[in-house]
């Protein structure tokens, strides 16, 4: 459990790294006479970062939760099958709230809130909860409220 868990941080470290050299993915602007069509008027452009911000909005902690942080991310590593056999899964993912390590958090995901598909690299998701010592003594999220937005 405890190389696997630590292999996977060393991938998601590895990943996080390369993140930040994406190429963007606009296309180059074109010239006015080629023929292209006008970009989207401002206000579709605006309803879709709405929509997209609703997709990913995170889940809130609940009123009365004490030691409730939220987490988001995309996934980077996941643990389906628990060593310990009680059927929750973990993710690893790279996040902005760094509840585990500077960029990256471990959300534990009870069996209650498995999805039936669960979360795989490159999926978003945000989860909800308090933050426990994991195994090793990491810091991670025990989500009671779980979002997944796929690929």
């Amino acid at each position: 459990m405890r190389d696997r868990l630590l292999t996977g941080l060393v991938l998601a470290a590895i990943a996080s790294f390369g993140a930040g050299c994406q190429v963007s993915d606009r296309e180059p602007p074109r010239a006015a006479g080629d023929g292209a069509s006008a970009e989207r008027p401002d206000r579709a452009r605006k309803a879709e970062q709405t929509r997209r911000a609703s997709r990913r909005r995170l889940p809130r902690c609940a009123a009365e939760a004490i030691n409730c942080r939220r987490a988001s991310g995309r996934v980077l590593y996941v643990e389906a099958v628990d060593p310990d056999g009680d059927g929750d899964a973990h993710l690893v993912l790279a996040s902005r709230q760094s509840i585990t390590a500077p960029g990256l958090s471990i959300v534990d995901l009870k069996a209650r809130l498995r999805p039936d598909r669960l979360p795989r690299p490159g999926d978003w998701v945000g989860a909800s909860g308090p933050v426990f010592p994991g195994s090793r003594g990491q810091s991670q999220i025990e989500a009671t409220r779980f979002r997944v937005q796929r690929r």
